[in-house]
């Protein structure tokens, strides 16, 4: 039983998570920030009716996650997306972001325009563990900038930058790295930081821990 549990736990190259049954899995099409377009919330719908999923959950990194297909169905499920890119293990998550100037009142950026930027360039990448970014409009910070391995923040004078925030169980809220950034700048900075995370984050240590054990003067000085 032991064996199967841990064969099962997790298919990377399937891009599955196994369920609590220990034999279906639940699989994440990709959404950049949130954004969805009604026909994909028809195929996801679909797909979920066709493979006799459980059920369709809403999760808190603005995906939705189809949980409940058998394992022999992952590839034929994922095969129905334009989109199948996968991102879960030692990678780059989804990028959270809030809709700022596309809808927002109170919006200083456009963190969606720096969200799709990142997206576009970092999901899915390796990473030394999993890596977990979020952009926010103005400092309302509701896509959580600060619990995030890196966040930015829009302001009146450009984007902040925080480093080193985590949630779960042992949460921990980051730290200000630079201000006034333009979405270029912002774009720029994260490739520095993710660049040292790969050269120095020690599996399974997310960036704060290894901005912690080498010092944060030091990534400071590197990534600026």
């Amino acid at each position: 039983m032991l064996v199967k549990t841990m064969a099962k736990a997790n298919i990377p190259a399937k891009g599955a998570i196994v369920q609590r049954d220990l034999e279906t899995f639940s699989i994440a099409p990709h959404i950049p920030g949130g954004f969805v377009e009604p026909a994909l919330l028809r195929k996801i719908a679909d797909v979920a009716e066709k493979y006799g999923a459980k059920f369709v959950k809403l999760t808190g990194t603005q995906r939705m996650i189809i949980v409940g297909i058998q394992e022999e169905d992952l590839d034929a499920a994922w095969a129905e997306f334009e989109d199948s890119s996968k991102a879960i293990g030692l990678t780059i998550r989804s990028i959270q972001m809030c809709p700022s100037t596309r809808s927002c009142k109170r919006a200083k950026q456009d963190s969606p325009g720096l969200g799709f930027a990142l997206d576009k360039e970092f999901y899915g990448k390796p990473a030394p563990a999993k890596f977990k970014m979020a952009v926010s409009g103005c400092p309302n910070c509701c896509s959580d900038p600060w619990m995030r391995d890196l966040g930015f923040v829009g302001t009146d004078d450009g984007f902040t930058a925080v480093v080193g925030g985590k949630g779960g169980g042992t949460a921990k809220v980051g730290r200000e790295l630079a201000k006034g950034l333009t979405e270029e700048q912002a774009l720029a900075l994260a490739r520095k930081v993710i660049a040292f995370y790969r050269e120095n984050g020690q599996a399974p240590e997310r960036l704060g821990a290894t901005i912690e054990r080498v010092g944060f003067d030091k990534f400071k000085e590197a990534v600026l």
